[in-house]
């Protein structure tokens, strides 16, 4: 934890934990922002292009958009004096361009990757499904998080972790980006 204002972004694939984990952390700092990125993708009444295997051009343009739009809200949280605790699906060549788009520093990254099982697990048990509307599987959504997701961050399994645990591995193994 530092002792000013911070961004610390928390990706990972859904039913990973991220709006859980990222809610406990900002209640944990002090004067703090739980930024949900998916909230931009929700904010469009007509004309929503969601992302999928096989995304259109205008499924990628909108995930750019929503992606510039939370690292700009989480910049003028962060010069507001708010540590940001920014919580979204950024996986693959998204998460460096993502890094990039956020200016506000000290910055954190936390990458969320409990096992295919335990995903699945957490999606029987929730009210929404972020699979099958869309075409993915736990096991697509994994293999692009693991396998072309730069390692860049924090990487937990949490698997077997609470939420508390979790956030007690981030505020103990969480290093700032340098540039």
């Amino acid at each position: 934890m530092t002792a000013g204002p911070a961004v610390y972004l928390i990706t990972g694939i859904p039913a990973s934990g991220k709006s859980t984990v990222a809610q406990a952390l900002a209640e944990r700092l002090p004067r703090s922002v739980h930024l949900r990125g998916d909230a931009f993708r929700r904010m469009v009444v007509n004309g929503r292009a969601d992302m999928t295997p096989a995304p259109s051009a205008e499924a990628a343009a909108q995930l750019a958009l929503r992606h510039r739009l939370t690292a700009g809200a989480a910049d003028t949280y962060h010069e507001a004096g708010f540590t940001v605790v920014a919580q979204d699906v950024v996986l693959g060549a998204h998460l460096p361009a993502m890094v990039a788009a956020i200016r506000a520093r000290p910055l954190f990254v936390v990458a969320l990757g409990p096992t295919p099982s335990a995903v699945s697990a957490r999606e029987s048990g929730r009210a929404k499904s972020a699979y099958d509307p869309y075409g993915w599987t736990v096991e697509s959504l994994d293999a692009e998080l693991r396998e072309r997701t730069p390692r860049i961050g924090l990487w937990l399994d949490t698997s077997d972790q609470s939420p508390p645990e979790t956030v007690d591995a981030i505020l103990a193994g969480a290093r700032p980006l340098h540039d």
